[in-house]
Order: structure tokens, then C-alpha cells, then sequence
């Protein structure tokens, strides 16, 4: 049997010459998350509700758009893909039809990634369950199977959805997330985790929903995963493993009163209704519910406002036609009431509360509910059944095990579910900058200390002055890696989410093509990254469509590192002062009134040298989209902190990494490692090396030991700059000095950029 192209060893990623692999990864694409035909972006109410009767075929992007993609992402140096797709690309007809066309494409998407030399993990991804609750993921008909009616949501708030907003252009940012404290998911995801446990009369084809909804979501994975071996030449050496599901809820599942906010919601935004007032509301009655906001230190309460469904309720009417899916719902789960009222927390007839702490403790055990306790019973439970449906079909599968975010990991340890071939993949956002929509050099927050109770006071964990910040940044992602060893054993980390907005300062960098901040922002997070002893990380997000004025088309959210309205980063940092491309090079149009016009395709600043002549004879093909951003936020295209994001790391090393880090500021790359034997002739340490930074005739390489090259080729499938070192054995290290330049500006810029403080009267923000 051939060796694993990629295996684990203890905390370590190796490869088949048993170097020390480092993960940069990207997650693609952020529009796999709506479907192509019909085109539903969350912006778009035309067809929403047709979930049955769509498609996801050319997610994450067309076959012709592959190589495109695939050879940018190359040359920006990622060698992972976290790959994007949802429940409902595959099973949207109903339960237990699959489609087939979607496969097609993904293992055809898969074959051409594999040319480039990716490692992908496939990523069964979900925000608050559904596309029909406010997210994405589960296909349309699971929110029916919980007897829900999503076209009721808009009335009682039962989840906050754009597509169904008055105006989708003033959807407030970021609510969305807060749909997870809200009725559908609330309900769905306490069905999915502890139906059997909570609501025992949800029997839908002779299963509780737990298990109906369970065994479809597996299922439907093992299904793909199934598909993905009988193409013959996908598992190993480019489909390395699959994650759990992303970002998981509880639901109600230990809330101890159901009347009050619990102490760990720490999102509110918006009405902000307790579980019982949602109850109360998704049965029609009308509330007053605080609203709150979010501040530089959190949420906070702004007011009240009454929501009033005027009698609408969220469940499905009695007389809906249950026979539309296939199923049979057992005659003890009515339609037409609330399914709690059914269960006998409250009284319909008097609007009587009954039982405030049903979810408070184990039905089965009696033992009061914490996260941790959820975490390890249900969440546990739910993971067992995914990881032995995917390994049922691939044996050696690499599991990425994502417990919910910023919760204290599974009590594994030293357990039979303590698998060697397990990966830690927790998430980390910079939640100030996120909410905030704006990067403060002055102060950030511990988060992570405050939820671990580091602090006798919130005000001590607010860190001062960018060198502050950054390192704080790395130390929340060090606790966190620490804890996944302190609680799943000794197994690698990988961060399969972090990054962040690039609408900072209502979109300053749109209208100027400076992208100082996001740059700014940007580095923090990588400083962590490489500070923090993970092995790796998938950055969220590169959205194919992205644009100015809509961002990702997805809730508001503007996290891609690339935008059809900005310039991609040139290979050098020289003026591209050659002759243009034949026009039998390229069918890209340059004339802004074409549908084939595209920013980003508009400037190639990169000269051909032999060494890239393969590279530039790759065409890109037309594609039917272009932007339609105003004026006003696309006459000013940038490098979107491309210098940021695009940066050096090590892509094999002999022994172990001791520390690698980037200095953004001064061009300089340090990398330190040890090894109890020296680097062989075909097996030397292996560095990618931006040539952006790192022009060939302005990189400077100091070594402890041994010879190096800087080279560009094709060695794995795409033409990058790599440094390669043979060194002696023991403790070595290398540094790479390259060329230094102002962060965030265009190139031809720097001279004329305005310093922070201008940027600061520009926007109009005040210094703290």
C-alpha cells in the first residue's frame, strides 16, 4: 500500500518524506452557500421559497472558472482548501434524494484542485441550520419536518432572514447570527441534538426527529464521501478528511430559566426576546421585547420594541398537506400547536408558563445542563455517528472535530474517541472589529480570557496599543490550542475559521483604495496565527462574486480576501511596463460595459519571465457576471491587504517547526526548527516565498547552516517561489529579508498615502 500523501503524527501533519507539513488553507467559496439555479442570494427575495426545485451546480464555481481560481489561490501560496458545501446542494428534493449532477461537479472540481497540488477537507457547512432560517445549510424541507413554517418567520421573528427583509439593503449587519437565540433555531437545533431527550413525541417515520434529521445529515455526507472513492483517484492524495458540522448550537438544551437571557449569550442584537417570549411569539401573541445593541465592550440595551405576528403563527398550520415530503408524522405530534405547549411547558389557553427549567437538567440522568455537559453527551454523540459514517467509506479519513465555538472542548482524553487521526478545528473572529465593522489599533478585548473568568473585572481584560493587541490575539489562539490538548489529547490544530471585514469605516477603502486598516487587522490575526503553535488554519473567505456594494451576497457579510471590484496583488512589486497580452491570450473584457468585465481581471502588473510562461497561458474564460457596484465604492479599486494575507510560511520541514513568524512592516521572515538528522538531497526544508515581498533581485537569505535556493516552479502543481534549504541536524534557522513597503496603499502610492491620524479626520471617527 502506498503511503498516505499526508499522515498525522502525534500533534505534527507529515508528509510521505516525513517532513513537518504547515497547513495555509482558505476556505472556498463563500457563495456555495445559496444556489446557482435559481440565483438566491441572500439579498434576493424572487424564489426564495422554491427550495425544493434549486440548484448548486457550478459551486463553489464554474468548471471552466476552476483553473482561474485554483492558480490565484496557488500563487497566493495556500496549499488547503477547507471546501464549502451545504446540506442542501445535495439533498434540497427531499429526504433521501440526492443530486447527482452536484456530485458530478464537485468530484470534477476536486480532479482539477488535485492538478494544483491542494489538500482539501470538505466542510458540511451550516449558519443557523438553513438558508430558511437566516443562514444556510439544511435543505427546506428539515424546517417543515420540525413542523415549522418558515413563511411565517417574518411575522413572529422566529428567525431574522434577508431575503425576506422589507428592504435587504438595510438588513442590520450581523443580526443574523443572532437567529441562533431565536425560535426555528432554537427548536430545530435542540430537535437535532436531544430530540429523544426533550421532545419525545416529535416521531416522524417511526424515528424521533433526532434521529430522522441525524441519519439524513450523515447520510447525505456518507453519501458524498461514498461517491468521492468511487472516482478512483480523489481520497488521499487530494480529499485528505472531512470536518464536522460548522459552528454548532444547543439550542435550548440547558437553559436553566427560560424566561431570562442566560449569562453565556453573549450576542444581542436587535429585539433580543427571551425563550419564552419567542415561544409566545411564534404562537401568535405579541411581546415587548428589549432591544440592544453592540458597543465597544459588547452588547448593550437600547430599548424595547412590541412584536405583534397578529395571531400568525410559526408552526405549521393543521391543515397543511404532510404528504408533500413522503413521510408519515406520528398522529401524537400535532400540527397547528406549539410543540412545547404539546410537551407541557406552558398552557395555550391562559398563556401559562409551566415548567421555566424543562431544559435545565438531563431527563435521563437528572444532572444539572452546562455547556461542557451538552458538549460531551449530545454534541459527542452526534459526532460519533459522523465520523463513523465517513470512515465506514474511507478507513484512513483525516476527521477535523469542530466542538462549538469558544466552548471547552470534549473530555476525550485518553478515551476510545482520543483517535489518532483526529484534528482539533476550532474558529477564532476578532469579535470587536467584526461587530464593530473597524479596526482600533488603540484597544481590543480578551474574549477568550473573559469566558474563562481570567479576569476579576471586564475593564481588565481590555488590552491597550496595537503591540498589545496583536499579542493578545496570539495568546487567545495559543489558550484555545492548549485547551483542545488539555481536553482531545495530543492532536494537531488547525483554525478552520478566522478573519475579517473589509467594509471597515462604512466603507472608506471602497471609496479611496486605501486598505490600511484591513491591513492592519490583517496582519494581527496572522501574527497569531503563526505565533500560536497551531499547525495551520483555512482563512474565511474567498468568495467568488463578491463586490463592493454587496460584499459576500450573504447576509451582509464582506470577509473575502478577493472582490471582482478590486486588483489582484502582482507577482513583483515592479511597474508592469511591457507590452499587453495578445488579445488571443485572454477573453476577458477590459470595457466596463461588457458582461465579461471583471476589476480584478482588468490589471496584471506581472511580467512573463520563463519560469512563469506556464502560468500566463492559462485563459480565463467569460463568465456571465459582472459588477454592477456604484460608482461611487468601485472608481477606486485597491489591493484588498492582498500584502497582508499573502504572505511567507513554511510549506515542508525536516525535523519540527520551533517558531515561524512574518514582520509585515520590515519584509522580514523568520523561520526556526529542529531535526535530529540533516535535510537530504530530495528532501529539504521547503518555504514559500511571495515574490511580491520577495522579488529576485531584492531577497536577502541568511542560514545557521547548510545552502539554500530560491526558485520558481511547478514542483506541485502550480508555479510558485520556494525557498529550498539543506541544513545540517539540530537547532537551525533562517532568515528572509525582502522588499519593504508602506502596508495597505497601491503600489506608486506610498508617498502620497495619508498616515492613520488622516485617516482618522477623513472618516471622521475620534481618537479615544
Amino acid at each position: 500500500m502506498a503511503p498516505l500523501r499526508l499522515r498525522i503524527e502525534g500533534r505534527t501533519f507529515r508528509d510521505t518524506k516525513n517532513r513537518e507539513v504547515t497547513l495555509r488553507g482558505i476556505n472556498v467559496a463563500g457563495d456555495a452557500k445559496y444556489p446557482t439555479s435559481p440565483y438566491v442570494p441572500s439579498n434576493q427575495p424572487e424564489h426564495f421559497y422554491e427550495g425544493d426545485n434549486v440548484s448548486f451546480v457550478d459551486r463553489p464555481f464554474s468548471i471552466d472558472e476552476a483553473h482561474i481560481h485554483f492558480s490565484r489561490l496557488k500563487r497566493w501560496g495556500y496549499t488547503l482548501i477547507r471546501y464549502i458545501f451545504t446540506w442542501e446542494a445535495v439533498e434540497h428534493a427531499g429526504p433521501g434524494k440526492y443530486d447527482e449532477d452536484w456530485i458530478h461537479h464537485t468530484i470534477e472540481v476536486l480532479r482539477l484542485a488535485k492538478s494544483y497540488g491542494f489538500y482539501i477537507f470538505m466542510d458540511p457547512h451550516q449558519d443557523v441550520w438553513s438558508r430558511f432560517t437566516g443562514g444556510s445549510g439544511a435543505p427546506m424541507w428539515t424546517v417543515y419536518a420540525c413542523g415549522l413554517n418558515p413563511r411565517a418567520f417574518p411575522a413572529t421573528q422566529a428567525s431574522w432572514v434577508q431575503n425576506t427583509y422589507p428592504n435587504p439593503a438595510e438588513y442590520p449587519k450581523m443580526i443574523w447570527a443572532t437567529n441562533y437565540m431565536r425560535l426555528s433555531c432554537q427548536m430545530i437545533f435542540t430537535m437535532f441534538f436531544a430530540g429523544k431527550e426533550f421532545v419525545p413525541k416529535a416521531i416522524i417515520d417511526g424515528r424521533n426527529i433526532q434521529d430522522y434529521l441525524q441519519d439524513h445529515f450523515v447520510w447525505a455526507c456518507r453519501h458524498i464521501a461514498l461517491r468521492i472513492k468511487e472516482a478512483g483517484d480523489l481520497e488521499d492524495s487530494v480529499v485528505i478528511g472531512w470536518e464536522s458540522m460548522n459552528e454548532p448550537s444547543k439550542g435550548l438544551i440547558g437553559y436553566q430559566d427560560i424566561t431570562v437571557i442566560p449569562p453565556e449569550q453573549k450576542l444581542q442584537k436587535g429585539p433580543s426576546p427571551t425563550a419564552w417570549q419567542a415561544i409566545l411569539t411564534g404562537s401568535g401573541r405579541s411581546c415587548e421585547i428589549d432591544t440592544w445593541d453592540f458597543g465597544g465592550l459588547g452588547p448593550y440595551k437600547s430599548g424595547s420594541t412590541l412584536v405583534d405576528p397578529k395571531g400568525e403563527m410559526a408552526w405549521l398550520p393543521a391543515d397543511y398537506d404532510d404528504s408533500r415530503y413522503g413521510w408519515k408524522r406520528d398522529p401524537g405530534w400535532k400540527l397547528g400547536e406549539c410543540i412545547w405547549a404539546q410537551h407541557g411547558l406552558w398552557d395555550p389557553s391562559t398563556d401559562t408558563l409551566l415548567k421555566k427549567d424543562y431544559f435545565s437538567k438531563d431527563p435521563e440522568s437528572g444532572r444539572k445542563i452546562d455547556y461542557e455537559y451538552f458538549t460531551n453527551k449530545w454534541f459527542m454523540g452526534y459526532y460519533r455517528r459522523h465520523r463513523d459514517a465517513i470512515t465506514s467509506v474511507y478507513s484512513d479519513a483525516i476527521m477535523f472535530c469542530q466542538p462549538p465555538v469558544l466552548e471547552i472542548p470534549p473530555s476525550i482524553k485518553g478515551t476510545e474517541d482520543d483517535h489518532p487521526n483526529m484534528v482539533f478545528s476550532p474558529h477564532f473572529y476578532d469579535g470587536v472589529t467584526l461587530m464593530m465593522k473597524r479596526w482600533n489599533r488603540y484597544w481590543n478585548v480578551d474574549v477568550f480570557g473573559l469566558l474563562r473568568g481570567r479576569y476579576l473585572s471586564p475593564a481588565f481584560a481590555i488590552k491597550v496599543g496595537e503591540t498589545a493587541i496583536r499579542n493578545c490575539f496570539r495568546d487567545q489562539l495559543s489558550a484555545i490550542r492548549k485547551e483542545g490538548t488539555d481536553y482531545m489529547g495530543n492532536h494537531p490544530c488547525i483554525f478552520t475559521e478566522i478573519g475579517i471585514p473589509y467594509d471597515m469605516d462604512d466603507k472608506y477603502a471602497y471609496r479611496t483604495g486605501d486598505y490600511s486598516s484591513q491591513s492592519a487587522a490583517m496582519d494581527a490575526n496572522h501574527f497569531a496565527l503563526e505565533g500560536c503553535g497551531a499547525n495551520g488554519y483555512a482563512l474565511w473567505v474567498y468568495t467568488v462574486m463578491n463586490n463592493h456594494e454587496w460584499g459576500d451576497i450573504w447576509n451582509g457579510e464582506d470577509l473575502s480576501i478577493f472582490s471582482v471590484d478590486d486588483k489582484p496583488l502582482p507577482l513583483t512589486p515592479r511597474p508592469n511596463n511591457r507590452e499587453p497580452k495578445s488579445p488571443s491570450i485572454s477573453t476577458t473584457s477590459d470595457d466596463r460595459s461588457s458582461p465579461a468585465f471583471s476589476e480584478s481581471r482588468l490589471y496584471n502588473n506581472s511580467p512573463v519571465f520563463p519560469r512563469d510562461l506556464k502560468q500566463s497561458l492559462y485563459t480565463p474564460s467569460l463568465t456571465p457576471h459582472r459588477s454592477d457596484t456604484p460608482a461611487e465604492l468601485g472608481s477606486n479599486p485597491g489591493y484588498r491587504a492582498a500584502e497582508a494575507y499573502v504572505r511567507p510560511s513554511p510549506i515542508a520541514t525536516v525535523g519540527n517547526v520551533s517558531s515561524y513568524g512574518f514582520d509585515l512592516r520590515n519584509c522580514t521572515f523568520t523561520l526556526a526548527l529542529e531535526c535530529n538528522k540533516a535535510a537530504t538531497e530530495d528532501a529539504p526544508t521547503e518555504v514559500f516565498l511571495p515574490e511580491f515581498h520577495f522579488p529576485p533581485d531584492g531577497t536577502a537569505v541568511e542560514v545557521s547552516s547548510g545552502k539554500w535556493t530560491v526558485s520558481v516552479d511547478d514542483a506541485d502543481g502550480g508555479m510558485i517561489q520556494r525557498l529550498r534549504w539543506w541544513h545540517d541536524q539540530g537547532k537551525q534557522s533562517v532568515t528572509v529579508k525582502g522588499a519593504k513597503r508602506r502596508q495597505g496603499t497601491s503600489l506608486g502610492d506610498e508617498d502620497e498615502a495619508p498616515g492613520y491620524l488622516e485617516q482618522c479626520r477623513q472618516s471622521g471617527c475620534e481618537l479615544m
